[in-house]
């Protein structure tokens, strides 16, 4: 290995497990999910370091720059990480580009762990106020026709986590084509603008070089690669995987993945591009709260309920969670 891993827990692999193990894992961004252990990054290197899945006490995603809120032109800022505590103590910030990938990673983590906790302590003592909270909002008497329907949506949320990749891959192509398409024209053409400053930079840095100039020339280069890392880190400018284009093409992708799998499912109340646990779950609420009684009134109120949320709206983090994940999906669509 170029660069061996660097054990943070107290249980040691040996070279060629280490070896193996780092080579096989299932690499998300900076991180790695490994059968013995999971590989996590520093500032700079991927898969720095490694903990062995029994030396990790919980898991869980910390987002920053946020305030929980969506505008009606796309996705919000927010910077996330994945938090990694230890039974020994030590606590560790992994940095993501992608917010999706660190739900991704924690949603493969319960499946293959489900004896580490995926959320903070503070989160979970929230999440059980605020489950407390709903409760009493739930109607006592729902009518037959609800019970009926709570069973059928439960069901069919069964069926989807049975395949959860499917879901996954739908709500990131849509957060990728939102986010995508949302980027202003502006902010294009002032990282253009940049992008075309630190090329100059460096070329001219390279021609004092060339001509023996000295120390201007190597500030020419270092701020030309500064300024062209920078600009790169925004994801303002299009690559050749990560495009409108390519956007499009993901996200048909998913959809044909979607439709594919739910067309067995006899009667399955949504449409291909919102077949998502979450939807279904936010439906079964809607129902539970006595505001519906049927899928087709509960799916109206689950959108109307979407459409609201925007960036004056403060939200928990589980509805912060929830409306991440699935709320791209109906933006895309326009809600149709």
């Amino acid at each position: 290995m170029l660069f061996k891993p660097s054990m943070e827990g107290t249980h040691v692999l040996d070279p060629d497990t280490l070896s193996a193990d780092k080579k096989s894992s299932t690499k998300i961004e900076g991180c790695g999910l490994g059968t013995r252990a999971l590989y996590f990054n520093s500032f700079f290197i991927d898969r720095r370091y490694y903990a062995e899945w029994q030396d990790i006490e919980r898991v869980w995603k910390r987002v920053a720059m946020s305030k929980g809120g969506f505008s009606g032109k796309g996705m919000f800022g927010s910077m996330a990480y994945l938090v990694v505590h230890l039974r020994n103590g030590k606590e560790f910030q992994c940095n993501f580009k992608y917010e999706q990938n660190v739900d991704i990673l924690l949603s493969q983590i319960e499946r293959s762990h489900p004896e580490i906790p995926t959320h903070s302590v503070k989160e979970e003592q929230a999440k059980k106020r605020e489950e407390l909270e709903e409760k009493k909002k739930y109607k006592k008497d729902l009518s037959k026709t609800a019970q009926e329907t709570i069973q059928s949506l439960r069901k069919y949320e069964d069926d989807l986590k049975q395949k959860p990749a499917i879901y996954e891959h739908l709500s990131a192509a849509a957060r990728q084509k939102r986010t995508l398409a949302g980027i202003s024209v502006t902010y294009k053409i002032l990282a253009w603008v940049i992008f075309s400053i630190a090329i100059a930079a460096m070329a001219l840095g390279v021609v004092l070089i060339a001509n023996h100039h000295g120390t201007a020339a190597i500030y020419f280069v270092i701020f030309g690669i500064a300024f062209l890392f920078t600009v790169m880190a925004t994801g303002v400018l299009p690559t050749r995987k990560r495009n409108n284009k390519t956007a499009e093409a993901e996200w048909q992708a998913a959809l044909k993945d979607s439709d594919n799998y739910i067309r067995h499912l006899k009667g399955f109340p949504l449409p291909a591009q919102y077949a998502h646990p979450i939807v279904l779950e936010r439906m079964v609420r809607a129902i539970r709260m006595g505001r519906a009684e049927t899928a087709d009134e509960a799916f109206e109120i689950v959108k109307d309920d979407l459409k609201k949320l925007n960036n004056t709206v403060q939200v928990s983090q589980q509805e912060y969670d929830e409306v991440v994940a699935v709320k791209p999906m109906f933006l895309v669509m326009d809600y149709e």
